[in-house]
């Protein structure tokens, strides 16, 4: 009974201590209310990060131009969730939350060592937000594709009817000597499921593969070794519990029962630590621009923008520039961002296994300042706990050797106690 209540204080006391948890403050319920509201709409470039405090600058926006998104890691902790409590079938009160860690490193910078944010976000959202800027990439790329090589082509063939009219026209053609390989990427990708493929970035929400009389299985992201974000599969419907033995591609078929594949093309770059994205908008040279205009606010990435307002965010300790106090929504978040760090700290440092459960074994890190036992220490620890739990069973044995020896002598003498 005290060992149950003794847990269910620990996991409740580590719910409290974890922004991420239900919201205790009026101030938290708000903003959780308010981000509700708001989540589909597109901020202005004069609410582009949020509402202003009274008295606050109104001309200050915080100016995220001159950063470049970075993906860092991914995250699965279980945590203790109410729903799952007041669930009598599920078995357990512990859900599976999924995060990723992202920073903000200066643009200008090949270090990201200072004057940069880190931040935790739900990977639901971060993956919602960044597939949607990489397919809009895509799109674009594979239209200048198409109109580049259109051009190229087409110069090519007045260049052959005319030698002097060709060269004219090379020379007015904006794509000349436009590397024309991309039409046999962009020709992949429209006919991926002609060729036996789909894209990985259709099971982000999770769904069933299997329904048959052996049960369900179900398809989900999850993360990989904390540096990839793959597609596995679940023996639950809210996909908490990974079945690392099975593939998905062995479950899924076409229309015609033919299988398929899944094409890992645009979920790997929103893991790809490599290529970190520009959150400025870089708008092409106006010729009939005024230079005596007054110069216009960068324009941020919505990507960047997005993931900046949903995220927790862990600036001060890392001398990020561009502070978020002097707003309402972050009223919140900047009273606990101290919080916040230890928490991503304790992410990235190997408390937690790749299923999200604690790492018992824990690990040579440091978290929140405080440094992990190395594996020296451990072994000693380990000697010194059994050399104690010996030396407690010996001296035992000692003592019911003793006492049995008393007994003995007094029955060979026939004495009696007074």
């Amino acid at each position: 009974m005290y060992a149950k209540l003794a847990l269910a204080f620990i996991l409740a006391t580590s719910a409290a201590a974890t922004p991420f948890g239900p919201a205790k403050t009026k101030n938290a319920a708000k903003a959780k209310y308010m981000n509700k509201l708001v989540r589909g709409a597109k901020p202005t470039k004069r609410s582009q990060l949020g509402r202003k405090l009274d008295g606050a600058d109104e001309d200050y926006i915080p100016d995220i131009s001159t950063y470049s998104l970075k993906f860092e890691q991914c995250q699965f902790v279980k945590a203790y969730d109410d729903e799952m409590a007041d669930n009598e079938e599920a078995g357990t009160i512990l859900a599976t939350k999924r995060f990723v860690v992202f920073k903000l490193c200066p643009t200008d910078s090949e270090s990201c060592s200072y004057n940069y944010g880190e931040y935790l976000i739900d990977m639901e959202t971060y993956l919602e937000a960044y597939v949607q800027y990489v397919q809009e990439q895509q799109e674009e790329f594979c239209k200048t594709c198409d109109e580049a090589c259109e051009q190229e082509e087409e110069a090519e063939e007045e260049e052959a009817e005319e030698e002097d009219g060709g060269r004219r026209l090379d020379d007015a053609n904006q794509y000349a000597n436009y590397d024309c390989s991309c039409v046999e990427t962009c020709e992949a990708i429209e006919n991926m499921e002609e060729n036996g493929y789909i894209d990985a970035t259709e099971f982000l929400e999770c769904q069933a593969i299997v329904d048959d009389d052996d049960g369900q299985l179900f398809a989900g992201p999850y993360c990989s070794g904390g540096e990839k974000i793959k597609i596995g599969v679940f023996s639950d419907e809210n996909c908490m519990y990974i079945d690392s033995g099975k593939s998905v591609d062995d479950y899924l078929v076409d229309g015609d029962g033919v299988a398929i594949k899944l094409s890992y093309g645009l979920l790997k770059e929103t893991y790809n630590a490599d290529a970190p994205v520009s959150c400025l908008v870089v708008e092409e040279e106006d010729e009939n621009a005024n230079d005596d205009e007054d110069e216009k606010e960068p324009e941020i990435v919505e990507l960047c923008e997005q993931l900046y307002e949903e995220a927790a965010k862990c600036e001060k300790i890392h001398g990020f520039d561009n502070e978020y106090a002097d707003y309402a929504e972050y009223e919140n978040q900047y009273a606990q961002e101290e919080t916040v760090c230890d928490f991503i700290s304790a992410v990235k440092s190997g408390t937690y296994t790749e299923t999200g459960d604690i790492n018992i074994y824990g690990g040579s890190s440091t978290v929140a300042g405080a440094s992990g036992a190395t594996g020296g220490q451990k072994f000693f620890l380990t000697v010194f706990i059994l050399s104690t739990v010996g030396l407690a069973v010996y001296a035992a044995m000692l003592h019911s050797q003793l006492t049995k020896g008393d007994k003995a002598d007094l029955s060979k003498q026939g004495g009696a106690m007074a």
